[in-house]
């Protein structure tokens, strides 16, 4: 969780500094952290670019959609490198988001640890108990964001 706190600060989203470790075997194989895509401005360059979301239940919340979130980016360090990292534990700093957990389940990842709680995770959290996928947190906080 150290690494992944350390890689976070490296983050160009104000808003969602965020880092991702994917290990196995007690190996580093790769890093992720908030970032625009490569060549594309950043958040701290040239401001947020926020969307609503509208929910079920009607209630909504705003997202910087600029940045491609800590999972994502060690995903596709680790796709880039040809790197396998199915079977592998994916260290975060909060729970990750519903498209992540998406990705995450089809990669093979078999576990996920968390600093804490992302206060929209209880969908990932779901995908992740159907999938089979053991999910453990180190703090029950919630993530909450400016403007959520």
């Amino acid at each position: 969780m150290e690494v992944a706190d350390a890689i976070s600060k490296r983050a160009t989203c104000d808003r969602g500094r965020s880092g991702c470790v994917i290990a196995k075997d007690r190996q580093i194989l790769v890093t992720g952290y908030v970032g625009a895509p490569a060549g594309l401005s950043h958040c701290d360059e040239v401001g947020h670019q926020m969307k609503k979301l509208i929910h079920e239940d009607g209630s909504v919340t705003q997202h910087c959609v600029r940045t491609v979130h800590a999972e994502q980016n060690a995903i596709c360090q680790a796709a880039k490198r040809g790197i396998s990292i199915a079977g592998a534990t994916l260290y975060c700093l909060m729970t990750p988001c519903r498209t992540c957990a998406m990705l995450i389940i089809n990669c093979g990842i078999s576990r996920i640890v968390c600093e804490r709680k992302y206060h929209a995770g209880e969908e990932s959290e779901e995908m992740f108990r159907h999938a089979g996928i053991e999910l453990e947190y180190k703090s029950e906080e919630v993530q909450q964001y400016k403007n959520q």
